[in-house]
Order: structure tokens, then C-alpha cells, then sequence
């Protein structure tokens, strides 16, 4: 199954995201304004560029990020969330507010 944006269920989508503890920090980090590689691989100790660029990869593939590169030296590439992307992440607040309630 070709797991694009247009392809993928939403609860799969969901399974996916969730199924990953550095996704979900990713999500929570680009939301705050973290934008670039760099930065998210710095904001938490144990996340490696190889796993962050393979969620990034994902999120990217299932709608949820924005991959935006800029033609300079060195190269410069941001995310951000799409439209999607957002209401996505009011799923994922949904899970912090059932989180502090336990």
C-alpha cells in the first residue's frame, strides 16, 4: 500500500505517528516554532539525524509536514505543518489533555 497523503487513513496516519516516541516530540518541537533539522536534532538528547530525518521523511509523505528548500549555500530546508498538519495536532492535544488528566 502506497502510504501518501491521499492514501493513508487517518487512524493509520495516527498508528504511525503515535507508534513513535520522536514523532510525537518532532510534531510538539515544529509547533513551538523548531523549523530546521539542525535545531530539532539539538532540542532533545538521543534523537539522531538519521531517525529524525526518516520521521521527517513520513510526515512529509503523510501530509502533515511541509518541506520548504531554499537554493543557498549551504543548503537550508524548514518544515512547517500543513493545514492537515494542524488539525492533526488537535488530536495530539487531545492526547496531552487525557495524559495530565491520568
Amino acid at each position: 500500500m502506497k502510504n501518501s497523503s491521499e492514501t493513508a487513513s487517518v487512524s493509520y496516519i495516527l498508528q504511525n505517528v503515535l507508534g513513535c516516541k520522536w514523532t510525537l516530540h518532532i510534531l510538539s518541537e515544529v509547533r513551538r516554532g523548531v523549523n530546521r533539522p539542525g535545531q530539532l536534532v539539538r532540542s532533545t538528547d538521543g534523537l539522531t539525524t538519521k531517525v529524525l530525518n526518516e520521521r521527517l521523511v513520513k510526515l512529509v509523505r503523510f501530509g502533515i509536514l511541509d518541506k520548504t528548500s531554499y537554493p543557498e549555500v549551504p543548503p537550508r530546508v524548514e518544515y512547517e505543518l500543513t493545514e492537515f498538519g494542524q488539525s492533526f495536532s488537535s488530536l495530539l492535544d487531545e492526547v496531552d489533555r487525557l495524559q495530565a488528566e491520568r
